[in-house]
């Protein structure tokens, strides 16, 4: 171990919590300085999203680390990782109801059905809000069990988060950034199935 438990939660945990409010401080400052392009609006949505995906591909990443570098602190991070996705989803979810569809409602339920990005988007976020709700030390020791099987849900919440990304593309766009997270993805989720797998063929 490089670094004792006491200095980690001390030090690293901090630390890791203050850059982790860097992207959001990083769009303020954009919005006080007129820097964020020609459609503020939209550049401060697309960039809350942005953070959003990559903080859960972030929280997916930690339980290969901790499999394959054996580096247990790494847990500790997970939880923060993951209410910080849920932080930048929010911020993504609110941005879009009060600054581009002015809180109308039927207007935004429209925007749902009409179209599929929007719709995989809003149920990754719905899917979010119980793994938030129950991500207090509290809450796992009430739910038990339960509560493991609950928060398999995330890997239903990348597959449409990454739907969500990709189709909000322009078919003319340029699609190498959701090529990268989709492959990411797919060799973070493909690592957890081979864990099953090497586990169950060690107890044959």
């Amino acid at each position: 171990m490089l670094i004792s438990d006491e200095s980690f939660s001390r030090f690293i945990k901090p630390l890791v919590f203050a850059v982790s409010l860097l992207p959001v401080l990083a769009l303020i400052m954009g919005l006080i300085h007129d820097n964020l392009g020609a459609n503020p609006v939209e550049s401060l949505i697309r960039n809350t999203g942005d953070w959003a995906l990559r903080f859960l591909l972030i929280t997916l990443a930690i339980s290969p680390l901790r499999r394959r570098l054996a580096w247990v602190q790494a847990l500790k991070l997970r939880r923060m990782f993951g209410l910080f996705s849920f932080f930048y989803a929010s911020l993504h979810v609110l941005l879009y109801t009060v600054l581009d569809q002015a809180l109308d409602w039927e207007e935004v339920v429209q925007d749902i059905l009409e179209r599929p990005f929007i719709l995989m988007g809003f149920l990754a976020f719905l899917f979010m809000l119980p793994l938030a709700i129950t991500s207090t030390r509290a809450m796992m020791r009430r739910l038990g069990a339960k509560w493991k099987k609950l928060h398999q849900l995330i890997y239903l919440i990348i597959i449409l988060a990454l739907l969500h990304f990709w189709w909000m593309k322009d078919a003319k766009a340029d699609i190498s950034e959701p090529l990268w997270y989709a492959a990411l993805a797919t060799l973070l989720l493909g690592e957890r199935v081979f864990n099953v797998w090497q586990s169950r063929a060690t107890r044959v």
